[in-house]
């Protein structure tokens, strides 16, 4: 563990800032996403013969990616597992939730955090109100099962409710989305009994 360690150093020593580039217009506020954490580390992980990868896999405790840094030269190798947090069981569902992992993995692994463009917004910002409670698990699976039952699309849902992901409604967007689907549902028309 040597030379990935000693390689790993110097690569943080030339590692930027994952910069807040994306916004969460839900939350007023902004995040790194995944290419900004990547412009932040990757070409210094690679000038120190580390590799990147993030494959994914499941065990007893469920699916996760698992990011790796791979060392050229010797070899030797590092490793962190997110665990996949699916919110919707189709194609888009994972590879959001993938999309995530990796970002957190690969945020963790090089030991680097996202900061704002401008590096002092932070501390200027005032003080904020206490963020609207989300939604509970049970409300999750409430709306996901809503959400399968009147065909509607997680993406453009999320987009229309203003929210990076589903976890991330609140309890008065819970009700109203609820409302809209249920109206969704009446309006849907009726399967034939087989």
């Amino acid at each position: 563990m040597k030379l990935i360690a000693t390689a790993l150093a110097k690569a943080q020593m030339e590692m930027g800032k994952a910069l807040k580039s994306s916004s969460n217009p839900h939350f007023k506020s902004k995040y790194a996403d995944l290419a900004s954490v990547m412009d932040a580390c990757m070409p210094a992980l690679n000038a120190h013969g580390i590799a990147v990868i993030s494959p994914t896999g499941e065990d007893e405790y469920g699916r996760f990616v698992e990011t790796r840094f791979i060392h050229g030269e010797s070899g030797e190798g590092l490793s962190c597992r997110v665990p996949l947090l699916v919110s919707k069981n189709d194609m888009q569902g994972y590879g959001s939730a993938v999309t995530y992992g990796r970002r957190y993995g690969l945020m963790s692994l090089a030991g680097i955090a996202p900061e704002d463009d401008d590096g002092n917004a932070a501390a200027k910002a005032p003080p904020q109100e206490e963020a609207p409670k989300l939604i509970t698990e049970d409300q999750f699976r409430k709306i996901n099962d809503m959400m399968f039952d009147t065909e509607t699309d997680e993406e453009k849902f999320c987009a229309y409710m203003k929210v990076e992901t589903i976890e991330m409604l609140n309890q008065k967007q819970f009700k109203d989305a609820m409302v809209m689907l249920e109206r969704k549902l009446k309006a849907m028309p009726k399967k034939d009994a087989e």
